[in-house]
């Protein structure tokens, strides 16, 4: 069994990168790593790093017995996320024997924050243990150099090989299933099954899931939303938000068939011409067809297997070709259909009329290089516009904006960085060259001016005439706020769609990817507010829990109580709840109450964050002497009592100014009447 075990090991290894380097044996150096059957692995750092998807960090010793795999990743990476569903396949061929452990190394600085972390985990359904190594701290210890890297730990501690790049399935699964045979030889295989704390667990569903991209049909008054997590396409009234129908089941997956039956694995980009509506359906690598008249998807291209490296065979049939994660999808020029193939790092043409597919812009190499269409070098293309023989791109992993000029036969770029360079971001206005952005998905136009979502930097820009790159609005942090301009907040925008509306308004409707929501940009009035539909109930996706918010009053979501006369001492703030008849409280999701004091009114650590489960909840309070201000933060989800999958959210802050003096109550009391957003304001978002 033992040279079995090495004999493919050495194999796979081989095939895979035409050798492994060896440590010698005294050396130190953290690279001699690589490959060594011999090195034992390094231990995760205690301190200083952020764990998710488990209620404690995880050391090497809890890990002993199993197989470790480790996955250094970035999540703006189109690389990394072709191996989610790899490693998914492996943990369900080896649910007792193997431990995948995401070490999430960010590039971009976006990438980095814990929270944002916590919404990819949730948006790409990764179930197994994610480090937040923002610091390149465990990446350092194991010599990894690209993303992706993968370390493969045995039984007994030991790292038997580091490796970066796209790894199939195959040849990993050779390599574990050899593994278990040996160490279940030697008896130190353990197959006792661990517990994980998934992110988002037993949290509501929401109208829309992780929405990526957005279209608006102006002659035919209709809203295309790429309802992404959801695995489906939502069409709604463009005057009244009314939803008119969705496309797919809302079940992950690949199939053609009527609206009821078809469906799609994480759609993005659309296109509309002549009654059919084409979508990027980008984990099933292909290109569907939605007829809107017959209401029936069929596929035009891809085989729904992802594609590799290889060099396109012309004259291939679309069908039979192998795409690689289509990102957008936009006509130009006739029957010519553009798709940005973020897998393949190009730009792809499809004649519809006469059913041809081939590579059009970028010859596949990774990078910020601008020459003729076909020899330019791309970076990870997420989002195109075609106006009058110029396709605008959202190059996301150079950070920039991008130009084919069809005619010319010539890349240039038009805002962003203009230098070979995929590490030079930042959030700057300015002429190409000077500006900077982060990650941009999405960009769209009105014939003269272009307007993009530069996605990490939660931020919607403007590119002129002369190509001045200017922010329009968004504050830079990933937060959620309608308003003007100056005040409202998006989190990861990542497709956005212009419209000049029957009433003369001209807007952007834009996916605001993290908050679930469309949003609604005004370009006239300056202000920004979030799209609210009127029958959710069309939305609910069947034995799910879906979370119903974003139509909340403003003057609902800060509130300030008169002033409170307390006296010194222990002192209790009681919160009441009146619910509307018929509806509870989740007893699923954590609805909560978070309390911040000051000098004069402190909160024991114990009761800083009380979760809520009844229509009052009692927190004790410390009050000293003088004059401060508690404030509080509160979220509740509550459902209907005979519909529990229908939920709503109320979220609120609340301060309380208090005076600290004798004879004063010891109680301060805040009510909130609860309200669904459909009763409060005819709407629901």
């Amino acid at each position: 069994m033992k040279t079995r075990f090495w004999i493919i090991f050495l194999a796979l290894m081989l095939i895979l990168t035409g050798g492994i380097a060896s440590a010698q044996d005294g050396e130190e150096d953290d690279n001699a790593l690589r490959g060594d059957p011999r090195a034992i692995a390094p231990d995760f750092p205690l301190d200083g790093i952020d764990w998710l998807n488990v209620d404690a960090p995880l050391t090497l010793d809890d890990l002993a017995g199993k197989i470790v795999i480790l996955d250094f990743w970035t999540y703006g990476c189109i690389n990394c996320i072709h191996m989610i569903p790899i490693l998914q396949q492996l943990e369900e061929a080896y649910p007792e024997e193997l431990v995948i452990i995401g070490v999430h190394s960010a590039k971009f600085e976006n990438e980095g924050n814990t929270e944002n972390i916590r919404e990819i985990v949730q948006r790409y359904d990764v179930h197994h243990p994610v480090i937040n190594d923002s610091q390149y701290r465990v990446w350092s210890l194991y010599g990894a150099n690209a993303w992706p890297t993968f370390a493969v730990i045995n039984p007994i501690g030991r790292v038997l090989a580091v490796q970066a790049g796209e790894i199939p399935f195959e040849p990993f699964d050779n390599l574990v299933g050899a593994m278990v045979e040996y160490f279940d030889g030697t008896g130190e295989l353990d197959r006792t099954p661990l517990e994980f704390s998934l992110e988002g667990a037993g949290d509501p569903n929401t109208l829309l899931r992780y929405p990526g991209k957005v279209m608006a049909d102006v002659d035919g008054n209709r809203l295309f939303i790429a309802d992404s997590n959801h695995h489906r396409i939502v069409v709604a009234d463009l005057t009244t938000y009314e939803v008119l129908y969705t496309i797919g089941t809302g079940q992950r997956g690949f199939a053609d068939g009527d609206y009821d039956s078809g469906r799609f694995n994480k759609p993005q980009g659309m296109a509309l011409r002549d009654g059919v509506l084409y979508v990027a359906d980008t984990e099933n690598h292909a290109i569907r067809a939605v007829d809107l008249a017959t209401q029936s998807v069929t596929t035009i291209a891809g085989t729904g297997e992802r594609g590799g490296f290889q060099p396109y065979i012309p004259n291939t049939p679309p069908l039979e070709v192998d795409l690689r994660s289509p990102w957008d999808v936009e006509f130009g020029e006739d029957n010519l259909l553009y798709i940005a193939m973020a897998g393949t790092h190009q730009i792809w043409r499809m004649d519809i009329a006469i059913n041809d597919l081939l590579p059009y812009v970028g010859n596949g190499r990774e990078a910020l290089i601008n020459r003729e269409l076909a020899t330019s070098e791309l970076a990870q293309p997420s989002g195109l516009y075609y106006v009058d023989g110029w396709l605008y791109f959202a190059d996301s992993e150079s950070s920039t904006i991008r130009v084919a000029d069809i005619a010319d036969d010539s890349v240039i770029t038009v805002s962003g960085v203009t230098e070979n360079s995929l590490f030079d971001f930042g959030d700057v206005d300015g002429a190409p060259g000077t500006s900077r952005l982060q990650h941009p998905l999405g960009v769209t136009g009105d014939g003269e001016d272009v307007y993009i979502t530069d996605t990490y930097n939660s931020r919607i820009k403007l590119i002129d005439g002369g190509d001045i790159t200017t922010t329009l609005t968004g504050t830079g942090e990933n937060a959620y706020s309608d308003g003007d301009f100056a005040s409202a907040q998006f989190n990861e925008p990542g497709g956005l769609d212009y419209a000049e509306l029957s009433d003369g308004r001209r807007v952007l409707f834009v996916a605001d990817t993290n908050n679930h929501v469309i949003r609604l940009v005004d370009l006239d009035a300056e202000t920004v507010s979030t799209i609210n539909f009127p029958n959710p109930e069309v939305l609910q996706i069947e034995d799910a829990v879906t979370l119903i918010g974003g139509a909340q009053d403003d003057s609902r979501r800060s509130v300030t109580l008169d002033e409170q006369v307390l006296s010194a001492g222990d002192g209790e703030l009681v919160l009441t709840l009146t619910l509307p008849e018929g509806y509870k409280i989740n007893d699923i999701a954590e609805s909560f109450i978070a309390l911040t004091g000051d000098d004069t009114v402190t909160i024991d650590d114990a009761n800083t964050r009380t979760r809520i489960t009844e229509n009052e909840v009692t927190i004790p309070i410390t009050l000293g002497d003088g004059a401060g201000t508690l404030t509080g933060e509160v979220t509740i989800y509550f459902c209907e009592d005979e519909n529990a999958t229908l939920c709503f959210i109320d979220e609120f802050t609340v301060d309380v100014p208090i005076t600290v003096s004798d004879g004063g109550d010891s109680v301060i009391t805040i009510e909130r009447e609860l309200i669904p957003p459909i009763i409060e304001s005819g709407g629901i978002g």
